[in-house]
């Protein structure tokens, strides 16, 4: 649990970088892998908290 929110801060803090990477460059694509990066760290953890319903309703079904 603890690895995979530290997982998510990091990928935050790359995409944070990507972007300022992008307004300091001007460049279009880094801004696009920054927000990329953002998103899958958002996907991650919504995914980690679905699972984490999903297998406490299935501890409950099966007691």
């Amino acid at each position: 649990m603890v690895i995979i929110l530290i997982f998510v801060i990091a990928l935050v803090a790359w995409s944070l970088h990507l972007m300022q990477e992008a307004v300091d460059r001007k460049e279009f694509s880094l801004m696009l892998a920054g927000f990329l990066v953002a998103s899958s760290a958002a996907a991650m953890l919504a995914v980690y908290f679905l699972m984490g319903s999903y297998v406490g309703f299935m501890a409950h079904v099966a007691q």
